[in-house]
């Protein structure tokens, strides 16, 4: 799980810290940065992957403009500055450092490195960067180490054999010591954090998409917008029956929804679901997506990504209030908190809606919620809000009465 994010001089970020949760959500007034802080980690995300063409950013959910303006502008020369993004789990921190496209260049430049302080992967594997040390000399270096009565083990040899073809191939020790450092440490950086940050999306699903079921998703198994979520719960249906039953139970948070069946006589170009409405006569036939009412669709989906182990672990979800009834939507953050210990998710959630905080449990560690606010130089800025101490003889004010009353922050002061 990512523990900790810094993040520098990203659009209306010049430097932000976050200490993350399992489930993190974010209140803000409008553009006050809350979409910025989730696509700089879509940006760090693309960058593990060395994707980070516009349209592999794209699809991430990134909202991808000139490369010079998605650099803050705060300060005179800030355009030459790189984005530097930082993140860290139990084991490993790896920083990015990022320069926008030029001249003939398509893409982003892209400098990743692996930093420690005795972490288990110091301990573990650090003194594999030992090996970038010895000049190649006449012979294997790995033969040679071994007849000096080296001890290796089978990863050891790995990083030797690649140290040395490195060598012979660039006849340059420093160009081959910058290799393998580039190779190294992303290996690294996939073997220590791969599960907990590779594919991290940021998702908005929108009616239409929901609804059609025909969109294959650009980036699998489901998009940013809803694409592919019919194909993604056939092959849960067909694969994963504990997980099937599982997201139909928690539908039932729609007090209608008594059931729904992918259908078997479906035709090749066919996509639907059978729903099923409790109150319905028994002798009515189950209707599909495409009369289901938007709520349910938007459910659908949030519960599919937060159950399914082929969804990415770590993402996130813009304006998780869209289209659910306030109270639904309050009850589906207990539930997704639930889910996401269950399934071994971390979800970053922004929300315009006051009820959605109060399915939130700031006592539980794993649960957060930030405000995200412009300062007085217009930078973006995240405060936790912390659980609240009781008081003997005084109910609490609910998060959402706070939220509307602006004793937490988050909302406009202009007016």
């Amino acid at each position: 799980m990512i523990k900790s994010i810094h993040i520098e001089n990203f659009k209306s970020i010049q430097s932000l810290d976050l200490e993350l949760g399992r489930l993190n959500v974010f209140i803000g007034a409008n553009g006050s940065g809350k979409s910025n802080i989730l696509e700089a980690i879509a940006m760090g995300s693309a960058a593990m992957e060395d994707k980070l063409d516009d349209e592999f950013l794209v699809n991430r959910g990134i909202r991808v403009s000139d490369g010079n303006l998605m650099v803050s502008g705060f300060a005179k020369g800030s355009k030459n500055n790189p984005i530097k993004l930082f993140f860290s789990n139990s084991e490993l921190g790896w920083l990015y450092t990022l320069m926008p496209p030029s001249g003939v260049l398509k893409t982003w430049t892209n400098k990743g490195e692996v930093i420690s302080n005795g972490s288990e992967y110091s301990s573990k594997i650090g003194g594999r960067l030992d090996f970038t040390i010895p000049l190649l000399k006449e012979g294997a270096l790995v033969d040679e180490l071994e007849k000096q009565g080296k001890k290796l083990d089978k990863d050891s040899k790995k990083w030797l054999k690649v140290w040395e073809f490195l060598a012979q191939a660039t006849a340059d020790t420093t160009l081959a010591n910058d290799y393998f450092k580039h190779i190294f440490e992303k290996s690294v950086i996939l073997e220590y954090a791969g599960n907990d940050f590779l594919n991290f999306l940021i998702y908005a699903p929108e009616n239409h998409f929901l609804r059609r079921f025909e969109e294959e998703a650009a980036i699998k198994p489901l998009g940013i917008k809803g694409e592919g979520l019919f194909k993604l719960i056939s092959i849960i249906a067909e694969e994963k029956t504990d997980q099937f039953n599982e997201i139909k139970q928690h539908l039932k948070l729609i007090d209608w929804f008594e059931d729904f069946e992918i259908p078997g006589d479906l035709k090749f170009t066919e996509r639907r679901i059978k729903i099923k409405d409790q109150y319905l006569a028994d002798d009515l036939q189950y209707f599909d997506q495409r009369s289901a009412n938007e709520g349910f669709l938007y459910l659908l989906f949030y519960l599919t990504l937060f159950v399914s182990d082929l969804t990415p672990h770590f993402f996130a979800i813009d304006n998780i209030d869209n289209a659910l009834n306030p109270k639904l939507g309050s009850e589906l953050i207990k539930v997704l908190a639930k889910l996401s210990k269950e399934h071994n998710k971390q979800a970053l959630l922004t929300t315009h809606n006051p009820v959605i905080l109060d399915g939130l449990d700031l006592n539980d560690e794993d649960q957060r919620l930030f405000v995200v606010y412009r300062n007085a130089d217009g930078h973006t800025k995240v405060r936790r809000i912390p659980p609240r101490k009781p008081v003997n003889g005084i109910v609490p004010v609910r998060l959402s009465e706070a939220f509307i009353r602006g004793y937490i922050g988050g909302i406009p002061d202009n007016f």
